[in-house]
């Protein structure tokens, strides 16, 4: 299962780890792992390469971190709720692949 937690501070996004696989197909056939993994690296590349947003960025098999700077959150919370948006239509498809969830820190 691939599970996706939002991070909320100060009442608003301020980062995601998303960790696992769908197990759906076998590694490269994967719809949902793609469609995750695709989404989440575009999500860390527009904050940080397009927005020029400070943050960490962890990325390995099955798993991706980011997590924004204080002075940076106001402006990157609409993209990171976008992820957060197109990950719970993805979880209403697939339910018993993929949980989305947010969490105050």
């Amino acid at each position: 299962m691939i599970r996706a937690r939002f991070l909320e501070r100060d009442g608003g996004l301020c980062g995601f780890r998303i960790q696992g696989h769908a197990d759906l197909a076998e590694a490269g056939r994967d719809i949902l792992c793609a469609a995750v993994s695709s989404a989440a690296i575009l999500t860390a590349n527009t904050l940080t390469e397009r927005f020029g947003a400070r943050a960490v960025v962890r990325q390995a098999d099955g798993y991706v971190y980011i997590w924004v700077v204080r002075e940076d959150r106001e402006r990157c919370r609409a993209v990171l709720a976008a992820l957060r948006d197109h990950l719970t239509g993805l979880e209403e498809a697939y339910p018993t692949h993929l949980q989305v969830e947010t969490t105050e820190v």
